[in-house]
């Protein structure tokens, strides 16, 4: 179940261009025990939910739409998890979702392209917004927090400026909405959207295991001065890694307005906690280096699985985001304990 897996230690980025090895047995050992743990609550989850709603919780209609809610989230936390294990982090990737969806509607709806050219330019919009996170950060030198915090702002204020804080429509363009509303298998709830994030679950192990760009991002967040040493652009695949999310936020951004069949321009408040939380959850540590886009995953579906469980369990809103909140604290706390964990293990 490790195999998607990876870590990168310090004394062997002298190569980025070579994969990271496996950091022994017991590292080995604690990434496969940290999958399997939220396998685990994911499965309890599922198993409490189904208690309380023993009528509609495990019915396909509902199991579809917990994978079509689990879209975007995923979509923001396959993005982020590159980003993390550089040791890094992108708290724009909500707002910057908001803001592609606005923009989806202003290249679609209000000057009228053509609905594949309108996707293009949002996820292309989705990968500028990376682009200049990853210049604040690897050139400029700011700390990925307080670049992407900024950025945050500022994409939560050009959403409402560009849409005049109103929401724009896609009803000249019904193909846009069926992107996530028309299902490809009769009697299912299974839009083209949620395919595409299936396949894209694919495509990111394979970048994260098998292309230069996974591997130095490993090599990046083990030791960052010992693979600038080794001769590597560092600043370079920085922002190639941050200008990767961002396309992964445009394309959330055209997943998130095709839901609705609109962009709303004040909406998806709190869910990039909820995708840095799935990272985490997964196993991908916040100190780099360490990451799985599978453990990534899993966290995405427990963040699907409680949001659906609390709404149909009647829970308020507002305990709702409660809720959230205990999981994103809990999560960063077992990130901390599996750190320290990990260090006392390579001491001994």
């Amino acid at each position: 179940m490790n195999t998607e897996l990876a870590s990168a230690p310090a004394s062997q980025t002298t190569a980025a261009s070579s994969p990271s090895r496996p950091a022994g047995t017991r590292s080995r050992w604690r990434n496969s025990l940290q999958q399997l743990l939220a396998v685990a609550s994911l499965v309890i989850i599922v198993i409490v939910f189904a208690i309380i709603n023993p009528d509609s919780f495990l019915t396909l209609t509902n199991l579809s739409t917990i994978l079509t809610t689990v879209t975007t989230v995923g979509l923001l936390a396959l993005g982020v998890t590159f980003i993390i294990i550089t040791g890094g982090i992108d708290l724009s990737v909500g707002t910057g979702m908001i803001l592609c969806g606005v923009m989806a509607g202003v290249f679609i709806t209000n000057m009228g392209l053509p609905l594949p050219v309108g996707i293009a330019l949002t996820i292309g919009f989705g990968g500028l917004i990376g682009l200049i996170n990853g210049f604040n950060v690897a050139v400029l030198g700011l700390p990925s927090f307080i670049a992407t915090l900024g950025m945050m702002m500022v994409t939560q204020g050009l959403s409402l400026v560009i849409s005049g804080t109103k929401p724009i429509y896609f009803t000249d363009e019904p193909g846009f909405g069926a992107i996530m509303n028309a299902s490809l298998v009769p009697g299912m709830r299974l839009p083209l959207g949620t395919v595409l994030f299936l396949v894209l679950i694919v495509v990111s192990v394979i970048i994260l295991q098998r292309t230069l760009i996974g591997r130095t991002a490993f090599a990046i967040g083990s030791n960052e001065r010992a693979t600038r040493l080794s001769g590597v652009n560092v600043r370079a695949w920085l922002i190639s890694v941050y200008v990767l999310c961002g396309l992964f936020v445009g394309l959330a951004g055209v997943l998130s307005a095709s839901r609705l069949s609109s962009a709303q321009p004040t909406g998806g408040a709190g869910i990039e906690l909820q995708a840095i939380a799935a990272v985490i959850i997964g196993g991908t540590s916040l100190a780099g280096g360490r990451g799985s886009m599978i453990g990534t995953v899993i966290g995405a579906l427990i963040m699907a699985v409680l949001d659906n469980g609390l709404r149909m369990a009647g829970v308020a809103q507002e305990w709702q985001q409660v809720a959230i909140g205990v999981v994103v604290l809990l999560a960063v706390y077992l990130d901390i304990v599996r750190k320290k964990n990990s260090a006392s293990g390579s001491s001994t």
